[in-house]
């Protein structure tokens, strides 16, 4: 092992983003020691094993690459920061459940817990880069706690918050839009932040890595998922509206995405976006916006969150209105459990509410899924219902009455859907909440099908 790196960097998190985020950066840089630590044992195992506790397309061929050269994982938090130059904070900053601000406001024991443990063991000036999305102003807590004790120890706080999307997250990492990087505007903050430019030079123009001032940067995250979020209710909400007037929200998106002021990115409509971060950002947004009296704003973001609630609930209702009212004893094929394509991850995904919904009518679950099986057994261990997991598509829709397509797996778009047709209940439905099938080739072959935002074709 290499022992004269030219820095060293710690990550406290081995999550989602600190994981991938530090192994782009140990593949990119091997001049620096990169070490990721994490309280969670069982974690840290698989990030040292073949099997990745995560899974991202690439994600462990960059892993592979540097594992126990200059990339490490190990529960030693103490050592790691002691002797660590430059500290990532990536710790789970989930919603609160509890108190003032239950449901909306960010849950920052975790954040503050490894403040105080940095404060506690650390023997040498750091920089500090909070990689966890945080609330704006945060940084401004981070360094009270850390100048709280007279330790002669100077440490500088900066903002680098990530954009990576799950699903295309080593993609996005290797060739990000940009990398912020956020910092207070003295002496000391302005070569901290010049230390971190320096690192994601190694692979990042520096034209695509823009610096600002620390709040800009903090609130900078909210406010981007918040306008994603917003992109995708907003064709969600007219999804409906076309279903109701036999317009054709595909058609919609398309003409209004021509238009260079508006673009085609999330445009595509669907049962509601899911994953970690949109959701929670939005409402810590919309409880800052509270914070500070801006009640029409705060209403308006949340409005972002009440359409995506509404989308997943028609979606049901939808299921039930078209299945004669009745889905009790009935068997429904969910392909898909995860919240988007590509990743095995079952936060906040639709998938969820759906399949509880469904169960609350009695009907009989299929789940079948190729990457998240795992993390929809934990989501509904304790549901009680008749449920069924089944990882391939075509034993999982046997002897079913209706598929609901819940996740844009390229997977669902090759099946043999007569194959499929042949061996279900009749008459079958598929309820297609990706709009990722052929529904015409898919109607001809007598499904009766519902998708999203467009008329159903039915065959009664």
């Amino acid at each position: 092992m290499n022992e004269s790196f030219k820095k060293k960097i710690l990550c406290i998190g081995a999550g989602y983003v600190g994981g991938p985020t530090m192994a782009m950066i140990a593949h990119k840089c091997p001049q620096y020691k990169v070490t990721v630590v994490d309280i969670n044992p069982d974690r840290i195992n698989e990030w040292n094993s073949e099997n990745l506790p995560i899974y991202e397309p690439g994600l462990y061929e960059i892993v592979r690459s540097s594992r126990d050269k200059n990339l490490f994982f190990h529960t030693d938090v103490k050592k790691g920061i002691q002797e660590s130059d430059i500290i990532f904070v990536s710790v789970n900053t989930p919603t609160k459940t509890f108190g003032v601000g239950a449901g909306m406001a960010a849950d920052l024991q975790y954040w503050e817990k490894t403040a105080r443990q940095i404060l506690e063991c650390s023997q040498s000036p750091k920089i500090i880069v909070e990689k966890s999305t945080l609330p704006v102003k945060t940084a401004l807590a981070m360094e009270r706690i850390l100048s709280s004790a007279d330790s002669g120890i100077h440490f500088e706080v900066l903002s680098n918050p990530e954009f990576l999307a799950e699903g295309t997250a080593v993609k996005d990492l290797e060739n990000p839009d940009r990398v912020l990087i956020g910092s207070s505007q003295t002496k000391s903050g302005l070569k901290a932040r010049d230390e971190l430019v320096e690192i994601y030079e190694n692979w990042v123009p520096r034209k695509q890595i823009i610096t600002s001032n620390i709040w800009s940067s903090e609130l900078s995250k909210l406010v981007a998922n918040a306008f994603l979020a917003q992109r995708i209710s907003s064709i969600n909400a007219i999804s409906d509206l076309c279903e109701k007037t036999d317009a054709d929200v595909s058609e919609v998106a398309n003409a209004i995405g021509m238009d260079s002021r508006i673009g085609d990115r999330f445009l595509k409509a669907s049962v509601g976006f899911g994953g970690s971060c949109f959701k929670k950002d939005i409402l810590n947004l919309v409880y800052l916006c509270r914070n500070y009296g801006l009640t029409e704003v705060a209403d308006y973001w949340e409005s972002v969150v009440l359409i995506n609630e509404y989308q997943k609930k028609r979606f049901v209702l939808n299921m039930l209105k078209a299945m004669f009212n009745t889905l009790a004893d009935k068997k429904i094929c969910l392909l898909g459990f995860a919240f988007k394509a590509d990743t095995g991850d079952t936060r906040e995904t639709p998938a969820l509410y759906i399949a509880n919904k469904l169960l609350e009518e009695n009907a009989k679950l299929i789940i079948s899924d190729p990457k998240a099986l795992k993390n929809a057994k934990k989501d509904l261990r304790d549901v009680k219902g008749d449920i069924s997991y089944v990882e391939d598509p075509y034993q999982a829709a046997k002897g079913c009455h209706a598929i609901a397509i819940l996740t844009e797996w390229a997977l669902y778009t090759e099946l043999d859907y007569q194959k499929i047709y042949d061996s279900m209940e009749k008459p079958a439905f598929l309820f297609d909440g990706r709009n990722i099938v052929s529904h015409q080739e898919i109607y001809e072959i007598g499904f009766n099908v519902y998708p999203i935002g467009k008329p159903a074709l039915k065959h009664f």
